[in-house]
């Protein structure tokens, strides 16, 4: 699980360019499933045939990251966010641009780092002048940013776990699962980061019984940090509300009895902003049952997002524990 979650980490894909990290999930999935395909939007469908509830789990593949809007005469590259990217968190970082260019981002002189926005950052790419740099690079190519992932005291630091974990936990799921009386569609997707527009048409094709996100989430175990329940160590977490989903009643019940049942260690998430691609798949057509299982994760969106083993490992086992249910059973109302 360590390896591939090293791979996929590591691997380029901004929102709206997902095609690296597509081509390495459709490669890691397809062994475990009876068909794929890519959808219109560019999601990645891979499909385990059954006949029971249709379960869509959706895990996007895209990450925060720029596109480069000008080149100026000395061959800086200036930059517009894709996603949400804090300014402040971009200084000094390395980057790798959709050609393979690397660069580092820069940011003009300023009197209150208050005053950082994106008009005071630029990519230098080593370039001597504007006629070098364009032979590097043009507007409208997308990046991203490069960091590796490592290992500290059982816990993970990368950029991007938001949200390739949740890619491997699918992963991970579909190899682990061998019967399940379901038809589970393990849905990778595209552009979350800018509006959960791939879980929306997605959602919309497959019309699933019950949605099931996998995402990072907050924490409140750090210094000063906002007053919510969830803490690295403490299990995955059963997702409650976010801002895009209150959860209903029996989906939050049913994946905390199969928890209990099981012996897997879990934590309830109450997310006091953001939300996942649980919150498109539950307005789609005449509305979804949806519910999420999520990761806590420290310093969600920086290069350096930090999340643990034994929280990924318990969601694992959660997931597919689930997936083997019988879900028309279980969400009886």
């Amino acid at each position: 699980m360590k390896a591939l979650l090293k791979k996929v980490v590591e691997t380029f894909g901004p929102s709206g360019r997902e095609d690296a990290i597509r081509q390495l999930l459709l490669d890691e999935i397809k062994p475990y499933v009876d068909r794929t395909f890519i959808d219109n939007m560019g999601n990645l469908h891979a499909v385990k045939e059954g006949k029971g509830a249709r379960v869509m789990v959706a895990a996007h593949m895209d990450e925060i990251g720029f596109v480069v809007t000008h080149i100026d005469e000395k061959g800086f590259l200036r930059i517009s966010p894709v996603g949400g990217v804090a300014p402040v968190r971009c200084l000094y970082q390395r980057v790798l641009l959709e050609n393979g260019a690397r660069g580092v981002v820069g940011v003009e002189s300023v009197k209150n780092p208050n005053d950082i926005d994106f008009s005071k950052l630029y990519v230098d790419i080593g370039a001597r002048d504007e006629k070098e740099a364009r032979k590097l690079a043009q507007e409208g190519l997308f990046g991203a940013f490069l960091n590796e992932m490592t290992e500290m005291n059982g816990l993970i630091t990368a950029k991007s776990l938001d949200d390739r974990v949740g890619c491997v936990i699918a992963v991970e799921a579909a190899r682990q699962l061998k019967k399940s009386p379901n038809e589970i569609h393990f849905v990778f997707t595209v552009q979350e980061e800018v509006g959960l527009r791939g879980a929306i048409a997605a959602a919309y094709n497959i019309e699933p019984d019950l949605g099931i996100a996998l995402d990072v989430t907050g924490t409140g175990d750090t210094p000063d940090a906002p007053k919510m329940p969830m803490k690295l160590r403490e299990g995955v977490a059963v997702k409650i509300k976010d801002n895009s989903l209150l959860v209903p009643r029996r989906v939050k019940d049913f994946f905390m009895r199969v928890a209990e049942k099981n012996k897997i260690t879990y934590q309830p998430e109450i997310l006091t902003f953001g939300g996942t691609d649980a919150g498109a798949i539950n307005l789609s057509r005449s509305g979804v049952l949806a519910g999420c299982l999520s990761i806590p994760t420290r310093y969600i969106h920086s290069v350096s997002e930090t999340a643990s083993l034994s929280d990924i490992e318990e969601a694992i086992k959660l997931l597919v524990k689930i997936l083997e249910s019988d879900v028309k059973k279980e969400l009886e109302d």
